[in-house]
């Protein structure tokens, strides 16, 4: 399984934003220079994370991004879940699979994505930008702001 692009896009932006200086908001256009990320794409995945209150997104010439600080208590696998959409690996509907009510693919691969997403939920965003991952994004925000 591979996480789609908005899915990654929308956990580097909530790891960048976790340690930005709450004095200074963080900009859409240094994120997209940061990760090389279209800024089209990226203002989606704002947007998004934004309607879900992990984010506030500030508009005009003193705007900006910022995290949530209550975010930072998110569960890694309720963020891939929301993020991915993905209910189901397969749909044996569309088109109507020929094994389609004789064949125990469907059940097994739903079980796989439910105990990745257990596993996911193990870890929270805190958990993953601790120890070396905070001083590579506070490094990063020390390179952006020179």
């Amino acid at each position: 399984m591979q996480l789609n692009k908005f899915t990654d896009i929308g956990l580097r932006v909530l790891m960048y934003l976790s340690q930005s200086r709450f004095d200074q908001q963080v900009t859409i256009d240094e994120i997209a220079t940061t990760f090389d990320l279209p800024r089209n794409h990226l203002i989606k995945v704002i947007t998004r994370l934004n309607k879900l209150g992990w984010i506030k997104a500030t508009r005009g010439r003193n705007g900006g991004l910022e995290l949530n600080p209550e975010s930072l208590q998110l569960r890694i696998g309720d963020i891939l879940r929301e993020l991915e959409n993905t209910t189901e690996l397969i749909n044996c509907e569309k088109p109507m699979c020929r094994f389609h009510g004789d064949c125990l693919l469907k059940g097994a691969l739903q079980t796989g994505l439910e105990s990745f997403y257990a596993h996911m939920n193990q870890h929270r965003l805190f958990d993953i930008v601790n120890h070396n991952t905070r001083e590579k994004i506070i490094s990063m925000h020390k390179t952006h702001a020179a």
